[in-house]
């Protein structure tokens, strides 16, 4: 380990004991308590996540970098404790947008968390929606599983980006995710519709190399 490693991990572990002590600090209206509300969500710590909650710190604040509330973060950053805190607070908004439009079950799917995705699928959360969508970003992520998950809940297969007009096995193709093209295919994505720049599934599979992805759009469907 280098002497700039060691430092860095120095300096990690010294942020964790400034976080702990200073949450152990009485008052619900603490200085600092908002900032260390998200880096208790961050570091996946339960204990400090409840005790600040406990003292008014509710399950939808937004942190000003992306616009995601405590539930979207935990997400991205996969602190599944945190996540499971917050999901069944009492008045948890699971509609919650980020500044670029981003909802928490487009999160998940993004950052390809199946048993997230269910969940949320389970509480009837919004699948289609204007713009970009769950389905578009399980597309780029490439887990078949969830991409099957939204089919399931009746996304939108050929739903297009909001400026590219991507739809998502377009997106599965140009990043040679197979499996994933292979879902939407079976579930009667229209492999001749066309981008903004004219070009379709197949076109951009060429144009990327992803031969995979071509042998299973020169398939025919399962039925």
């Amino acid at each position: 380990m280098t002497l700039l490693e060691k430092l860095r991990l120095r300096c990690r572990g010294l942020g964790r004991i400034v976080l702990y002590t200073s949450l152990l600090l009485p008052g619900a209206a603490r200085a600092g308590a908002y900032e260390e509300y998200f880096q208790a969500i961050r570091m996946d710590n339960v204990y400090f996540l409840k005790q600040l909650m406990q003292r008014g710190m509710g399950p939808n604040l937004i942190e000003p970098k992306r616009g995601y509330t405590g539930l979207m973060l935990a997400i991205r950053e996969d602190s599944m404790k945190a996540f499971d805190v917050l999901v069944n607070a009492p008045d948890v908004n699971l509609e919650a947008q980020a500044t670029n439009g981003d909802t928490p079950l487009m999160l998940a799917s993004f950052y390809g968390n199946a048993p997230v995705v269910k969940l949320l699928l389970a509480r009837e959360v919004e699948v289609n929606r204007p713009g970009w969508t769950a389905l578009h970003y399980a597309a780029i992520n490439g887990s078949s599983e969830i991409v099957k998950l939204l089919l399931d809940a009746s996304a939108y297969v050929d739903c297009e980006s909001p400026d590219d007009k991507m739809t998502p096995v377009m997106l599965a193709a140009m990043r040679g995710r197979v499996a994933a093209v292979e879902v939407l295919r079976d579930n009667g994505a229209d492999l001749s519709l066309k981008n903004k720049d004219g070009l379709t599934a197949m076109d951009l599979a060429k144009r990327y190399g992803q031969d995979g992805v071509i042998d299973v759009l020169n398939q025919k469907p399962r039925q």
